[in-house]
Formats: structure tokens, C-alpha cells, sequence
């Protein structure tokens, strides 16, 4: 998601302490009882913000029933003490209705309630090009992007020389197919295929 710092813990935080200390904050998220401290840089925000207003315009034009949720939690129901915070998160409006938690906390925890998520990479990026693309994928979340507008992913996923990469995961037969794009290429989203934007637009939202 973002450059990420585990604080000090000497045991792992149950889910429901993180909601209780946590929840509302959106520097903060939960991984396998651990909690990491996201400190977003200026960059960070302003792609996620450009990712953010694109997909707003193309859920107008199409009249669906989705919006992007802006402070939510992922709280996968099969993740015991895991509890995401996705940059962008777009949520279906008639699946939502049927979360549990609702009505009461702005927390997530069914995969079909989520059409479209992306993680902008600042720091740590290891969470978002392995942890989140096997969990995601589970979850049957049908479009993930990766917007690593540094190049800082490893080699073995945006190959070398690294570069800015936006990595666009779709689901195929419960696993990702991942296709990277830079530079002038056109992007490709089977979720919003009307978006006129090539990887350089994204990538480079914050220059």
C-alpha cells in the first residue's frame, strides 16, 4: 500500500483491538496480527487520487450501482487477524447491503461486495505484489492494480531495469493474470473499459 513500518509489538493484535485502536485511522492496517504504521507520502496520495477520480467519472458514465468506498476496512471473513485498508477500494452498492457489519462500521469483509481495488506502492512493496495478489485472488476480487509509480517492486515482478510499472491483475479461473504496462501503453482494464489513459498518465499523476 504504502511505505509501511511495523510498530513494536511483542504479541499479535486481535482484529478486534485494531478496530478498537485503529479502525478509524487510515494510516493504519493489519496483517497476520501485526500492525503496520502506512505513512503515505505526497506522491502517493495524488496517484491514488488520480486513480480514484478516473474510476469515479467511469462509474457516473455507466450508471452502476458501485462507488469508491474513501475510508473503509477489508476485513476478509477467512483472515482471523487481517484487516486491509486498500487505497482504492470500489464497492457494489446491492452486495454491500448485504455485509454484516454495515450498518454499524465502514469494514468489508465479503470479496463479491468489491469490484475493483488498487494499492499505490511508496515503500514496502513486498505486501502488495505477493501477499495482497494471493489474498485478493482468493477473495475473487476481479481487478487489482499495482501502481508502483517508483519502480521500487522486485525484479521478478516488474523485471529489470526496474521501472514505473502499473501492474494490472485479472481474474482468470480463481488465479491472477498479471500484465504490466508503462510508459505510452495503453491501459487495459476489463472492469472499466472505456478508460482512455495510458501508464504514464498514472504513474506520473503526482509531476
Amino acid at each position: 500500500m504504502t511505505l509501511a513500518i511495523a510498530q513494536v509489538q511483542h504479541q499479535p493484535v486481535s482484529l478486534d483491538e485494531f478496530i478498537a485502536l485503529y479502525g478509524g485511522d487510515n494510516r493504519y492496517e493489519l496483517i497476520d496480527g501485526e500492525i503496520f504504521d502506512l505513512e503515505p507520502t505526497g506522491q502517493h496520495e495524488e496517484v491514488a487520487a488520480f486513480i480514484t477520480a478516473k474510476i469515479c467519472v467511469q462509474i457516473d458514465r455507466l450508471g452502476l450501482p458501485w462507488f469508491v468506498l474513501q475510508r473503509g476496512l477489508f476485513r476478509p471473513s477467512s483472515a482471523s487477524m487481517t484487516a486491509f485498508r486498500p487505497d482504492v477500494m470500489v464497492v457494489d452498492r446491492t452486495e454491500v447491503a448485504k455485509e454484516s457489519l454495515w450498518q454499524e462500521q465502514s469494514i468489508i469483509t465479503r470479496g463479491s461486495s468489491i469490484k475493483f481495488v488498487a494499492e499505490v506502492v511508496s515503500g514496502n512493496w513486498q505486501n502488495d505484489y505477493a501477499r495482497k495478489v494471493e489474498d485478493y485472488a482468493a477473495l475473487g476480487i476481479s481487478e487489482y492494480w499495482i501502481a508502483d509509480y517508483l519502480g521500487l517492486g522486485g525484479i521478478r515482478h516488474i523485471g529489470k531495469p526496474q521501472q514505473p510499472t502499473l501492474s494490472i491483475c485479472t481474474l482468470v479461473d480463481g488465479e491472477y493474470e498479471i500484465n504490466l504496462f508503462r510508459g505510452n501503453d495503453a491501459i487495459v482494464s476489463p472492469t472499466f473499459p472505456n478508460l482512455n489513459l495510458t501508464a504514464e498518465q498514472v504513474l506520473n499523476a503526482s509531476k
